[in-house]
């Protein structure tokens, strides 16, 4: 069994997964209405939430898993990309949680968990396949030939897409978090009613600086009258954001020739993505939302590819806050 903790940023997890990929359990703590009144995540409050949280939450996953330490077997920890402050809070007690008992110890890269996510069972998806990632932070396509690795064929140059859609919510008045809250507005409105652009800087690369700048000059230029129309803009924005995405995924599928899809990141978590991904002509797999947005199974299903750190070696290890 592999214990697995997550907290790169503001959701402090822990999960308990078999090394066939089986959940035993995968609890997330969320902060996100601590952050909401500063409109976006403030990284000393998510150290020191971390801090207070960690303990429980690991408790909580070993108690859902009916399982004790001494039934772990390996533990596995995110040790990058994130807040550098966060990143320490989980690293640190994974590092004594297997140190106490002389366990290994995976460090994952993050994003890896999320290219993987769809690996874990019920139904996971075999390599290889096209991997599209879309957080807050991060957006990328990636070849996957073997899950412990990926291959980035394509990213974000500017901002990822979740960092879009959390950008034009605070245009429109939505608060934070903005993807969630632009996805039920964008329900009630029309999107065909504004041409947002459709960036295409390079062949899979992505760009939503531009769109953003493009929302705000059409706020402005409706006056009074966009909160009346805030539906149709929403409406609008998100599926610009969306076909950019769907776009560079349907030309990575036909030059590569996949047969399969995975999604992950917490965009993928979006209604209106999740829909159109389905359209593509190939086998598709979409994670349950408790396995898009941040959480410790995905770390835990990256580590079963991975080669463990043996004690002692591990207990000099650093977290970093951006991939090497």
């Amino acid at each position: 069994m592999i214990l697995a903790l997550e907290t790169s940023c503001d959701d402090t997890c822990a999960a308990v997964v078999s090394a066939e990929g089986e959940i035993a359990s995968n609890v997330i703590a969320s902060q996100g209405l601590l952050h909401a009144r500063y409109g976006g995540v403030v990284p000393e409050i998510a150290s020191r939430h971390h801090l207070e949280l960690v303990d429980a939450v690991t408790a909580d996953a070993l108690e859902r898993a009916g399982a004790r330490l001494d039934d772990i077997d390996t533990v596995a920890v995110t040790r990058s990309p994130g807040l550098i402050g966060a990143l320490l809070v989980g690293l640190s007690s994974a590092k004594a949680l297997a140190a106490t008992r002389e366990l290994p110890l995976v460090p994952v890269d993050h994003l890896h968990g999320h290219v993987v996510a769809s690996t874990l069972r019920p139904d996971p998806v075999e390599a290889p396949y096209l991997s599209l990632v879309a957080s807050g932070g991060h957006t990328f396509l990636a070849r996957v030939d073997h899950p412990s690795g990926y291959i980035v064929l394509g990213q974000t140059l500017d901002d990822a897409a979740g960092e879009a859609f959390d950008k034009g919510a605070r245009l429109l008045g939505l608060g934070y978090p903005g993807g969630p809250a632009m996805d039920r507005l964008a329900s009630e409105g029309d999107p065909d009613v504004f041409d947002f652009p459709r960036s295409s800087p390079g062949e899979f690369d992505f760009s939503f600086s531009g769109l953003k700048t493009s929302l705000l000059y059409v706020i402005r230029d409706l006056g009074e009258e966009a909160e009346a129309r805030a539906a149709d803009l929403a409406a609008s924005y998100q599926r610009a954001i969306v076909d950019a995405l769907v776009e560079r995924t349907r030309a990575a599928l036909a030059r590569d020739n996949f047969e399969r899809l995975a999604i992950g990141g917490g965009v993928a978590a979006n209604s209106e993505l999740r829909a159109a991904v389905e359209r593509l002509d190939v086998a598709v797999w979409v994670p349950p939302v408790e396995l898009c947005t941040d959480n410790a199974a995905m770390i835990a299903g990256a580590a079963r590819f991975l080669e463990p750190v043996e004690y002692p070696h591990y207990l000099s290890l650093d977290a970093a806050a951006r991939l090497p």
